[in-house]
């Protein structure tokens, strides 16, 4: 079952880069008490997410706070350390924090994943936006069919 608006965000450990290496964060805690945008692209440096979707809410960061954002975060089913060289590749630092979804889980258990295996990619997250307060999905843009029209930093901006 996909997760909808209402739905609370699946209690879930990701992985993040510190200074002292690879950090366990649960979803429980990254979106406790603030307002978050997640987005999710099906892989790190691969075109659209590259050229598109990352740098976009990275272009919008402080747009997204204005409207009241604490935090932009980028999800994808790479390990940690992919999503660090993406990020410092990217230039996300002070604006998207960069969160390893590895095995999958948070992706699986909200019902976002997709099968790319046929391509050689294994499952993958779809392509898409949320806004949650304290947790609790607000805002819902998944886009199918690898567009990017209803999952971009403008399209979340444009609806906060």
């Amino acid at each position: 079952m996909t997760i909808s608006v209402g739905d609370r965000i699946p209690s879930i450990n990701l992985t993040r880069m510190t200074d002292d290496g690879p950090q366990a964060v649960s979803t429980d805690d990254f979106f406790a008490g603030r307002k978050v945008v997640l987005f999710a692209v099906p892989g790190a440096y691969t075109p659209t997410c590259s050229a598109q979707h990352l740098p976009g809410f990275t272009a919008n960061a402080d747009a997204l706070r204005a409207k009241g954002v604490a935090a932009v975060a980028c999800l994808a089913t790479n390990d940690v350390f992919v999503m660090d060289a993406w990020g410092k590749d990217q230039g996300t630092a002070g604006k998207v924090e960069m969160l390893a979804d590895g095995s999958g889980e948070l992706t699986k258990a909200m019902g976002l994943e997709f099968d790319l295996s046929a391509r050689g990619l294994g499952v993958r997250s779809q392509r898409y936006a949320l806004v949650a307060d304290d947790g609790v999905v607000t805002t819902l843009n998944v886009d199918e069919g690898g567009g990017l029209d209803k999952s971009s930093a403008e399209s979340i901006l444009a609806g906060l």
